[in-house]
């Protein structure tokens, strides 16, 4: 290489470099985070440097975790008639994905191997998103007063953001049950046409059922892939290892979703869609479009339950 093109190259690096620092740049800062977010690796905690928050009404009073009195009014509307929706769930739920893995797996050939593993991942994709779309649509809009939505689908959303190491005390009916309850109707779609179709049908839309069985298993699984990110002590390895390479969502990743107002990073089954998405500005256009259309502001039932401190 001749030694006057080393400092143009130099040049071009550092160029390219500082375009993508610009570019890659977190949506939230190491100090935003610290600031207005619980320190999950103390659950019970609260921010360390609140002191230097001005117009902080009331530091004595706990601004996140199982103390924080509108937290305890949420968690005590959790019902019986929800807990017997949420077993039933659970049971239907794993007994078609046992059923539909068979299907899948009887039905497996090399030669298709690379199709089914884009079909999979397709799947996977589609649930990030939709992990997005719905956590999205139920922290920002809605009221726990709304007939049967509020309580028994929006209150866990309200009570995650201002205990959100409260999801790691749930057991694994409580976590699940809702998500599982989301795929029954795809998974007994699937298994229907395991069932009826003739096999050169089946292999007609084999690819589009691997699409399916995915998308039911991580959505399904989304719930408890976001438990493990506010886990922070005694995770299987295996499950570390998951998060570490970002096959799972990631706990510090899912952290900037937990900063104050809670605007931004809704994805929560591999969170790979919240970057571009963010970038993209996705969810704040929405909320404008929606805000501008019906007059209604994002996020006041969410800031009502996280004023109810005393």
């Amino acid at each position: 290489m001749d030694g006057s093109a080393v400092p143009h190259f130099e040049q071009a690096a550092s160029a390219a470099c500082s375009m993508a620092t610009k570019i890659l740049a977190p949506v939230k800062t190491e100090r935003q985070i610290y600031e207005n977010s619980m320190l999950e690796d103390d659950p019970n905690g609260n921010s360390v440097i609140t002191t230097n928050i001005k117009n902080f009404e009331d530091k004595s009073v706990p601004r996140w975790g199982p103390n924080h009195k509108g937290a305890q009014e949420l968690a005590n509307l959790y019902s019986t008639g929800k807990r017997t929706q949420e077993c039933i769930s659970v049971g239907i739920c794993i007994t078609l994905m046992a059923a539909n893995s068979f299907f899948i797996v009887i039905r497996l050939r090399l030669e298709n191997f690379g199709s089914i593993v884009i079909a999979a991942l397709c799947g996977i994709i589609t649930a990030d998103f939709v992990s997005g779309l719905v956590h999205w649509a139920a922290d920002t809009w809605g009221s726990i007063e709304l007939p049967i939505l509020g309580k028994n689908f929006l209150r866990p959303f309200r009570e995650h953001h201002i205990d959100p190491t409260s999801i790691t005390r749930h057991d694994f009916i409580e976590t699940n049950g809702d998500n599982f309850m989301v795929t029954i109707p795809a998974l007994c779609k699937l298994t229907w046409d395991f069932l009826t179709l003739s096999e050169p049908e089946i292999q007609q839309r084999f690819l589009w059922s691997c699409y399916w069985w995915q998308l039911a298993i991580f959505v399904a699984m989304t719930n408890q892939i976001h438990k493990w990110s506010h886990t922070y002590f005694g995770l299987p390895d295996w499950v570390v290892w998951l998060q570490e390479h970002r096959i799972i969502l990631p706990r510090r990743h899912h952290r900037v979703h937990h900063v104050a107002p809670h605007e931004t990073y809704f994805c929560i089954t591999t969170g790979w869609l919240n970057w571009p998405l963010e970038k993209l500005r996705f969810w704040y256009v929405l909320e404008t479009i929606i805000e501008i259309s019906t007059g209604y502001k994002p996020r006041v039932d969410d800031f009502k339950w996280a004023q109810k401190r005393t």
